[in-house]
């Protein structure tokens, strides 16, 4: 079978491909740049706990090597700490360049034997037919791909997007920051700052070596900002928070971050797809469009790989579509009717139902990845299977527990995602202090270990001291993704089989037939990895 087309070698065209390789997809990453990253250390990117394990799973050292963890948040207003957070119950947010994040995703793709990498190559044509995609480039070579599936991760200005006809609606110029990386010494090392006197807002996040991305609302309608603009924000902030003097710093890196608002009307037209800023474009709190974009790829790796090896059903791919674009349709129309409000000092109860507290703890909620503003999508699972509760919604992301895996290693849950497979985990308390041959052959363990072997999708199975909010004996389902599909109160084989079945949204379609239609006589060999 061809291998999978993506194009765009940005990060979540990268991440797509190390995640369909390591499931065993070939790919072929086409990339309009000459493979190199620009260094921009004002151009940043803020990884939350999912994001962050994805990337670490993909092979990517530049985040263990690069990156900074925040310490805390802290929150003033006009002047006066309101509020400050530590990370001492959960993985705290980390910090560090985009082009530091995209180089460690292209030396591990550039190192996989099913990835490859093609540089200075621009897609000018795309043709579809039953079997698959037909991609023309130019560049340094013009020559033709053919691929099973084709990705469009090429960005804001997609060209895959324009030649499949979709439009891209939205609001232009939403908002408008200045930036500034910087190196300095603030009061709180390694902490992160949101500073606001409405309307004037500035954060404050750390980089590696003593470095600080800062961010400042513009006015919406202002003049350009000059050098000598930025210099005296900079200034002026610095003195603030260090007791009216300003102390020295090295100015890195400057530039204007304009926020604007899209989607695309549709993500899939028959075998090829959107993906990242190619979709959508958000980001009303600085660094989340790249995040929202690793979401994207987690969430079709998976599908489309089924669909590679064992064939998939048409609403299987369709449900990426759906649950992705759904998902940045809220986070969208949260920002759009919400922002205006906190940027003017508003209520927020009439934007956001419920809503009591203040406008700096949403902020902080969504720069930290909770709350409307920032938290994990929830995906409506196709059969709401919740026999028995659990601190996890159905179509959540599951907490990342310690789990015993099947060779005995205790590991967090979230490293055993990625590999294209249910995960079945049994809570059974005592299981972390014995030793796997003990239980491994006992109580619930050989009925699950059958019934987890005759579903319709590969699983794994693993077991748990203890979930959050879950009994004794429940057994969840979690999607290859990380997303609970459903919880059981013991071995329920027929049940289980049935929440496997609609998570793949049922077996496979038909084959479609053959296609009559063949490459143009010039067509050159496509050059693609060979599985033996």
């Amino acid at each position: 079978m061809d291998p999978v087309i993506v194009v765009g070698a940005g990060p979540v065209g990268l991440s797509l491909s190390l995640a369909l390789a390591g499931q065993g997809v070939p790919c072929v990453v086409l990339d309009e740049g000459p493979g190199k990253e620009e260094s921009r250390p004002a151009r940043t990117v803020a990884l939350h706990a999912g994001a962050a394990a994805m990337v670490h799973r993909l092979g990517c050292t530049t985040l263990r090597d690069e990156g900074a963890y925040f310490t805390a948040w802290r929150t003033m207003r006009r002047g006066r700490d309101s509020q400050r957070i530590t990370f001492e119950d959960g993985p705290a947010p980390i910090h560090l360049p985009q082009h530091a994040l995209t180089r460690g995703l292209r030396h591990a793709a550039a190192a996989h034997p099913l990835v490859q990498l093609v540089t200075e190559c621009k897609l000018d044509s795309l043709e579809q037919d039953g079997q698959g995609v037909t991609a023309h480039t130019r560049g340094a070579e013009t020559t033709w791909w053919r691929g099973s599936y084709l990705v469009g991760c090429d960005g804001a200005r997609s060209t895959v997007r324009k030649l499949l006809g979709i439009r891209f609606p939205g609001r232009t110029a939403v908002e408008r920051h200045a930036v500034a990386a910087l190196r300095t010494e603030l009061p709180w090392p390694g902490e992160a700052l949101l500073h606001r006197s409405p309307p004037e807002e500035v954060t404050a996040r750390p980089l590696a070596d003593g470095v600080y991305r800062l961010d400042w609302l513009l006015p919406a309608r202002g003049d350009l900002v000059t050098p000598d603009a930025l210099v005296v924000l900079i200034r002026d902030s610095l003195a603030l928070w260090c007791g009216g003097t300003t102390p020295p710093y090295d100015l890195l890196d400057t530039g204007v971050h304009t926020l604007h608002h899209r989607l695309a009307r549709r993500w899939r037209d028959g075998r090829a797809f959107l993906a990242g800023d190619a979709a959508h474009l958000l980001g009303a709190l600085g660094t989340q469009g790249v995040e929202e974009g690793l979401r994207d790829a987690e969430n079709l790796a998976w599908k489309l790989a089924l669909a590679w090896h064992q064939g998939a059903s048409e609403e299987l791919l369709d449900s990426y579509e759906d649950e992705r674009r759904r998902a940045i349709a809220a986070r969208l129309r949260v920002a759009d009717q919400a922002l205006p409000a906190l940027r003017a000092g508003g209520g927020l109860r009439t934007y956001l139902p419920g809503a009591s507290r203040s406008a700096e703890s949403l902020l902080t909620d969504g720069h930290l990845g909770r709350g409307p503003l920032g938290a994990e999508p929830v995906y409506a699972p196709p059969v709401a299977v919740r026999q028995v509760p659990t601190a996890t919604e159905p179509g959540g992301p599951v907490e990342n527990i310690p789990v015993t895996a099947p060779d005995g290693s205790t590991v967090p849950l979230r490293d055993q995602l990625g590999r294209g497979r249910l995960l079945v985990v049994l809570v059974a308390p005592g299981t972390g202090v014995w030793d796997r041959r003990h239980w491994v052959g006992a109580g619930l363990m050989p009925r699950l270990a059958a019934a987890v072997g005759a579903l319709p999708m590969r699983a794994d199975l693993l077991v748990a001291d203890s979930y959050p909010g879950a009994a004794a004996h429940t057994v969840l389902l979690v999607r290859p993704d990380g997303h609970l599909a459903a919880t059981f109160a013991g071995v329920r084989p027929a049940e289980l089989y049935e929440a496997a079945d609609a998570v793949r949204h049922g077996p496979p379609a038909p084959s479609a037939p053959a296609s009559s239609s063949s490459p143009p006589p010039s067509v050159a060999p496509v050059v693609a990895p060979v599985i033996d």
